[in-house]
């Protein structure tokens, strides 16, 4: 990561990065949590996140490998995808191609994420690997990331729980 940008350029590309895979600002809607005033919270949640894998193929396309939390923040899962750069460190063109399961072990984030890293840089999937359930929540049957919207969505409708 250090040979591609300094350390403000990638804290600034990190919460560029959170307000696609992170939920929304208080306040803010799928089509609204990009508008400026949200921008100090996204900025603010950074400090969990973290780059473990960057590369920018030869076509200009950027593979990412973020470990985030979730929940609580006991524990954590590697978020794998690509962009291509738009303009302020601005991912556009913007996909995530796989989830891992929520791991305690940071360990075990990095190597399950980083084997799934090294297949998408060289394959530009990891659709040969959707069945290794211990490394890949999602894409599932239930659950596949929308690239028109952005974010991840059921593949049927939910039932409401009794």
């Amino acid at each position: 990561m250090e040979s591609y940008f300094s350390n403000n350029e990638r804290d600034t590309l990190l919460a560029n990065i959170i307000t696609y895979t992170s939920a929304y600002a208080r306040g803010a809607s799928n089509a609204t949590r990009f508008e400026p005033q949200f921008r100090k919270e996204y900025v603010s949640r950074l400090g969990p996140f973290r780059f473990a894998n960057y590369f920018v193929a030869p076509d200009s396309t950027h593979y990412f490998f973020i470990i985030r939390p979730v929940g609580s923040g006991m524990y954590q899962r590697g978020v794998g995808g690509k962009f291509r750069m738009g303009k302020n460190l601005m991912p556009v063109d913007y996909e995530e191609l796989w989830c891992t399961p929520h791991f305690k072990s940071d360990t075990t984030v990095k190597e399950r994420g980083g084997f799934l890293f090294k297949a998408m840089i060289k394959e530009g999937n990891i659709d040969k690997y959707l069945t290794m359930k211990h490394y890949v929540e999602w894409p599932d049957s239930t659950l596949v990331y929308d690239k028109k919207i952005k974010e991840w969505v059921a593949t049927k409708p939910m039932l409401p729980q009794p």
